[in-house]
């Protein structure tokens, strides 16, 4: 089901493609990345963590080890290099899967991801004042976390501490320091190996809160003991922590909140939350417990339109019990605050990834029919901003306790956003 990893288990094969001659330089498409809306300027590191009390669910004589990125306000003085919004060996995985035909079925190397940069400064100090507060991020079933960076860093620039993770061996490949890469396990099926996957991902997020205890204490967590920005464990304030995902992202956030109350507030981008999604009608059904349960805290829907195999519309809400049994039923049984907003006007499930980012700026590369399906037919910039908007609205009345009112009811400056309830 394109909710939960239909439309992005391509990227979990990206390690298997083989390499095909790069197209000239001169040829190759060049990346800006949008322009972050916050008063913060963002600094970003990586921190390599090694979990010793947990073998690796898939490869079980090894010790589970991630790589997450934290992203924070800077301090307004300092001055660093712009980050990569891709190393090259993560732009070959990406560049890989791109050029497959479920994607946009471009010849490899049409993008020059060695100049792409982030709006986000490697190493800098953190911003002084008071701590901020934390949110953690998941990727999409096999989606890297470096997919992300649209929505993760102008969250950072609203004032937040964001830690994106990829969960290894599952998310395409994970780049480790001194350029290791570890690759996707084979993909299996069935609500087995979605299961494993998502306990894999609570056991991470989990993991990572702790790592972050830490290093709020003054300690190094990373696991070669590099240098770490200055003042970057003064600047979390773990006593207000919130998740958000997309796809299995969002279903991870919700299913994490079940067994750690030191979350606080979650955001679902179009993800079920299901380890068996039971779409088509009459496939089997497994929900998560989040669904089962629901959560005393708040919790947000954030729903795509996309099409059947038929060619059908299809709207992911609450309302729609037919294509995603999983949120009616998380809706009939969350305790907490709750909302449910429609992304409208031609969007898809990818519209919440950096692609809706990305394929515009490759021209005519992309035929219109690969464009449409891939990031549908809503003005990319129209989808970024409201995404960003009310992503941090929710954060800030939940975890700064500053009400925009922007989740009262629709607004006209944000015309594609319905609510739903």
């Amino acid at each position: 089901m394109a909710r939960g990893s239909a439309l992005i288990a391509g990227l979990a094969l990206a390690g298997g493609l083989a390499t095909a001659a790069p197209a000239l330089a001169a040829d190759q498409a060049k990346l800006t990345a949008p322009a972050l809306t916050g008063h913060h300027e963002v600094g970003t590191t990586d921190l390599h963590l090694v979990d010793n009390a947990r073998p690796d669910p898939w490869k079980p004589e090894r010790r589970r080890e991630i790589m997450v990125t934290v992203t924070y306000p800077a301090d307004r003085s300092a001055d660093g290099p712009r980050a990569p919004w891709f190393s090259p060996a993560m732009g070959s995985v990406i560049d890989q899967v791109l050029a497959s035909k479920d994607y946009l079925d471009l010849p490899v190397g049409s993008i020059d991801w060695n100049t792409a940069k982030r709006n986000a400064e490697v190493g800098v100090p953190a911003a002084h004042g008071a701590p901020k507060p934390v949110a953690l991020f998941s990727p999409g079933f096999g989606g890297p976390r470096e997919t992300y960076t649209a929505l993760v860093d102008d969250l950072a620039s609203r004032g937040y501490v964001v830690v994106s993770l990829s969960h290894t061996y599952e998310s395409a490949a994970v780049e480790f320091p001194g350029g290791r890469l570890e690759q996707a396990v084979p993909p299996g099926e069935g609500p087995e190996f979605m299961k494993k996957a998502l306990d894999a991902r609570v056991g991470d997020t989990r993991f990572v809160l702790d790592q972050l205890t830490k290093l709020a204490r003054g300690q190094n967590p990373d696991a070669e003991n590099r240098p770490l920005p200055r003042g970057l464990g003064r600047s979390l304030d773990l006593s207000r922590v919130g998740a958000f995902g997309h796809s299995y992202g969002g279903f991870t956030s919700g299913e994490t909140m079940v067994h750690d109350g030191r979350i606080d507030a979650g955001i679902n981008l179009d993800g079920a939350m299901a380890t068996a999604f039971g779409y088509p009608p009459g496939s089997a059904y497994v929900p998560g417990e989040v669904t089962k349960r629901g959560l005393d805290r708040p919790f947000m829907l954030m729903g795509a339109e996309g099409v059947d195999p038929n060619g059908k519309p299809l709207e992911h809400t609450h309302r729609h019990p037919e294509f995603d049994r999983s949120w009616a039923d998380f809706w009939a049984n969350q305790r907490g605050w709750k909302r449910d907003l429609l992304l409208r006007g031609g969007s898809t499930h990818m519209a919440y990834s950096d692609l809706q980012v990305v394929v515009p700026q490759l021209g005519s590369r992309v035929t219109p029919e690969k464009r449409e399906a891939v990031i549908g037919t809503i003005d990319p910039r129209r989808s970024l901003a409201a995404q960003r908007e009310y992503i941090s609205a929710f954060f800030d009345l939940h975890l700064k306790g500053r009400d925009r009112h922007l989740l009262d009811r629709e607004s006209p400056r944000y015309p594609n956003i319905d609510f739903i309830d």
